[in-house]
């Protein structure tokens, strides 16, 4: 056994099935606390499970009672739980740090006091259409209208292109706590898995994301067609942002290269993150693997994070139909170097994640040759 210290985890979707494999291979107990059969639940079968709620108090503390240490695989957990159990079990990340994070707007208000770049934004007080049309004048069309709390794969998000879209919009997030944000004129979306350890902060490579309906499609690791100079820029983006907060682990930091090549943050996330499945594969220690080992103080040789050789991940999204991703999935176990990994989720929605594809090649052009039959499959 690698660490005899039990580990709960707070969510138990396809993040939690992913880490729950990684736990398995190392011998790690992990309890998970969601719905009876959370994916994650459904490949480890034992008693100290939780079912509940990972926004309900109660439940958090059956988990503490049954775990040494604490961490999640979502953002939208109940902090003030964790707070409470934080004396009697360790919580990594810190819950002080969740909770700035959950909260989109105290996260950027939190990195601009570390000096990271950020896009222009602005909170609203009074939610009205004067006051964001006010802050249109200043920030200028188009703009973003963001939730602060409970948004991930776009939801929780509104373009405002113009003065006339602003009825729109409130309306969309009305009864939300909402803030404005710049729009970033960007050429590419990056990305970079930090780790943070008790010794200090590592990163996986920087990556290229591509998003469609403001949920991830593809990510291409490395990055394409990026210098060495932006690769290392942002890098340093990436650990600097996350040395900012409290705790050990798995981060994912998301950003945006502008025209300039400057680069602006775009968010973080405090949890092992979509834009790192492709490491399962692509490397020695996948995010999952690095993240136990963090939080447990188990080694992670800095070596262990560098690409073996170019990846490129596909997620594989519910579509038109019921069965359309299954399909999807069909036509990839004839493709070579492709691993498929399936979540087990039940309804498979428009848009939802269900799971995901890992293409590897000895080049990037080779994994571009080899995924593309399944993306013009998955767009048509």
């Amino acid at each position: 056994m690698a660490s005899s210290q039990r580990v709960g985890v707070l969510g138990g979707g396809q993040l939690g099935r992913m880490l729950m494999e990684a736990a398995n291979r190392l011998n790690i107990q992990m309890n998970i606390l969601d719905a009876e059969n959370a994916p994650a639940k459904q490949i480890s079968a034992h008693h100290n499970h939780i079912t509940g709620s990972f926004k309900d108090t109660e439940s958090l503390r059956k988990l503490a009672k049954v775990s040494d240490v604490l961490t999640t695989e979502i953002e939208h957990v109940d902090t003030h739980g964790l707070e409470a159990v934080a004396s009697e079990v360790k919580v990594e990340p810190s819950w002080k740090s969740i909770r700035i994070i959950q909260d989109k707007f105290q996260q950027k208000e939190h990195l601009a006091k570390f000096n990271i770049p950020q896009a222009e934004y602005r909170e609203l007080q009074s939610c009205s259409k004067e006051e964001l049309a006010a802050i249109g004048e200043e920030l200028g069309y188009p703009l973003m209208l963001k939730s602060k709390t409970g948004a991930y794969d776009g939801r929780g998000n509104y373009s405002v292109k113009t003065k006339a879209d602003i009825p729109q919009a409130l309306e969309a997030l009305k009864g939300r706590p909402l803030y404005a944000e710049k729009w970033a004129h960007f050429k590419k979306e990056l990305a970079v898995i930090v780790v943070k350890t008790k010794d200090g902060v590592m990163s996986y490579p920087t990556v290229e994301t591509i998003q469609e309906d403001s949920i991830c499609k593809l990510v291409y690791a490395p990055a394409r067609n990026i210098s060495d100079e932006i690769n290392e820029k942002a890098q340093e983006l990436a650990r600097k942002a996350v040395a900012a907060f409290e705790g050990k682990g798995v981060f994912g930091v998301e950003m945006f290269l502008l025209e300039d090549d400057s680069l602006l943050l775009c968010e973080l996330a405090s949890r092992i993150h979509n834009s790192g499945h492709y490491t399962i594969e692509g490397c020695s220690i996948s995010q999952f693997d690095a993240h136990l080992r963090a939080i447990l103080d188990l080694p992670i040789p800095q070596k262990s994070l560098e690409l073996r050789e170019p990846a490129i991940m596909l997620n594989i999204l519910g579509g038109s139909t019921p069965d359309s991703h299954l399909k999807l999935t069909e036509r990839a176990l004839s493709v070579p170097n492709a691993s498929i990994h399936l979540y087990s989720k039940g309804d498979a929605r428009p848009g939802r994640k269900m799971g995901h594809i890992t293409v590897t090649a000895p080049s990037m052009s080779e994994a571009e040759l080899i995924i593309q039959p399944l993306i013009d499959f998955m767009d048509n």
